[in-house]
């Protein structure tokens, strides 16, 4: 039975939207424009512990479109989780609030965004997937890069 008690353990205990704001700065006018906006994506993922075993991670998601220097709606969405991670080894622990967590949490934020554009009165936005565990590499590779800059 004490064995048992040692197995690595990964659960979600909750998922929630922390975060969401729409906005459409120049309404009504913008609904009669015919050109397609043009439409950027950013990623934010955060990490924090609340407790013995028990981590909070928000991904941030924010869409914005715009028709030359006009915006046509800005919509940001803070998908939460509250994570249950307890016997994991410390080198795992990152890679798993880093990459495993906002896997878990990215159709949730698909769907408050695809579902926030609608209700500003645009097309949906449908986000296409997301590879967390590049850009946990990458951004790996640039803290080395910066932290070997540093030394010199």
């Amino acid at each position: 039975m004490e064995q048992n008690e040692q197995q690595p353990v990964f659960g979600i205990e909750k998922l929630y939207v922390k975060d969401l704001s729409v906005e459409v700065p120049n309404s009504p006018e913008i609904f009669l424009e015919q050109e397609a906006p043009q439409v950027g994506v950013q990623l934010n993922t955060s990490g924090r512990g609340v407790g013995e075993g028990v981590y909070e991670v928000v991904l941030t998601v924010t869409v914005t479109a715009k028709i030359g220097e006009k915006t046509v709606f800005l919509v940001e969405v803070g998908q939460a989780g509250i994570f249950r991670i307890v016997n994991v080894p410390e080198e795992q622990l990152e890679p798993l609030v880093a990459i495993a967590c906002p896997n878990v949490l990215f159709p949730y934020a698909r769907e408050a965004v695809s579902d926030a554009v609608t209700r500003a009165g645009f097309q949906p936005i449908v986000l296409q997937p997301v590879n967390f565990e590049s850009m946990y590499m990458q951004r790996m590779q640039e803290q080395q890069e910066a932290a070997g800059a540093s030394l010199q």
